[in-house]
């Protein structure tokens, strides 16, 4: 499934859907305003990216963003493991007491491995929602209101998942800057302080 992306000219947003529709609107902005200053976010990282307009806007998102040096095809052909199912072979170190408990564990020491990494994940997958939600905010915040008034008092309150705090400081921001920064910023105060606003 691709990613939605949001495009703004300076600091007033102008798109946000699928690549296709973003690349669209962004040629048809430039033709009437080649002078543009365009900038575009990836909606599920925060993270500032650029689109080759030159290229089809049918092309999948994956395919551009396949790092030069991931494995071909031959590479993963030869690849140990099952990758019909996703299995992924990697080197793991464990000192030899970890194996001697791997080992005697029932299904051996893949099954074990997997399972204590399901259950760390689902432990932690509040924790690991805000986390995602704060580092998503902070760059788009970096790279959009670093100059902008309180913008290092609005990161220590994201970061202190104080909710009220960052929304006091975010609120004189141009309203596109503020109201994307605050989407982004969706579940990064925890169960707690969403409810606290309801």
């Amino acid at each position: 499934m691709d990613n939605n992306f949001t495009a703004f000219d300076g600091r007033r947003r102008f798109v946000s859907g699928s690549r296709a529709e973003v690349i669209a609107a962004i040629r048809t902005r430039s033709a009437k305003q080649p002078d543009m200053s365009l900038l575009i976010f990836d909606d599920s990282t925060g993270n500032q990216i650029d689109f080759d307009l030159r290229e089809s806007a049918d092309i999948p998102v994956a395919r551009l963003q396949k790092s030069p040096s991931s494995s071909t095809g031959a590479e993963e052909a030869r690849s140990p493991g099952r990758p019909k199912l996703g299995v992924v072979p990697r080197e793991v170190t464990l000192l030899p007491r970890h194996w001697e408990w791997l080992a005697a564990q029932p299904g051996g020491a893949s099954v074990t491995l997997r399972k204590l990494v399901d259950d760390a994940r689902r432990k932690n997958a509040d924790a690991e929602i805000i986390r995602t939600a704060r580092e998503r905010a902070y760059r788009f915040m970096s790279a959009m209101a670093g100059n902008l008034a309180g913008f290092e008092e609005a990161t220590r309150a994201l970061f202190a998942g104080d909710r009220q705090q960052f929304e006091k400081l975010t609120a004189k921001w141009s309203a596109d800057v503020r109201d994307y920064t605050h989407s982004l910023a969706d579940g990064a105060f925890g169960p707690e302080a969403e409810n606290a606003v309801r």
